[in-house]
């Protein structure tokens, strides 16, 4: 389901009220605000939440009129199934940390998943503790640094 800007906690919260199991996956990132870094739990998938349904027994057209979500994924009337073995997958990374940013080494090609450079294709020079990593990318010719969110990342293959 899509939930309000910044309001996945506020729409689990009710919508767990009106007894639905919900899953929102989240990670562990770093923050800065006022020059102050701050360790935070944010959502994986920002305005997104899973909502587990059984369709033969839940009440689910509640959800729509539910504070904190804009609206449900739907296909002729009936709320979409994400594919098997999805939310399986994001359990199991959010339960171990983040392991896509554990197997980045210095040296290594990657691939940018978001942003200005998705789908770019790059060389990881400098990981940080604060999140940020500093990759080349090959631009025009030359070799271009960029510093991303370490989240952003994944080994290319």
């Amino acid at each position: 389901m899509h939930t309000l800007p910044r309001s996945e906690r506020r729409a689990r919260l009710h919508l767990e009220g009106q007894g639905f199991r919900t899953y929102l996956p989240e990670i562990t990132k770093t923050v800065r605000h006022a020059r102050q870094l701050r360790t935070v739990r944010a959502p994986l998938f920002t305005r997104y939440l899973f909502l587990i349904l059984d369709l033969g027994r839940d009440r689910w057209l509640s959800v729509r009129s539910t504070y904190g979500v804009s609206s449900l994924f739907v296909c002729d009337g009936r709320p979409l199934p994400v594919s098997p073995g999805i939310v399986e997958t994001i359990i199991e990374y959010s339960e171990r940390g983040n392991p896509l940013c554990e197997r980045l080494r210095v040296g290594q090609t990657v691939r940018i998943l978001s942003g200005a450079f998705a789908d770019f294709v790059g060389t990881l020079e400098r990981l940080d503790n604060n999140g940020r990593v500093q990759i080349l990318l090959e631009l025009m010719g030359t070799a271009v640094p960029v510093a991303i969110d370490r989240f952003r990342l994944v080994p290319a293959a």
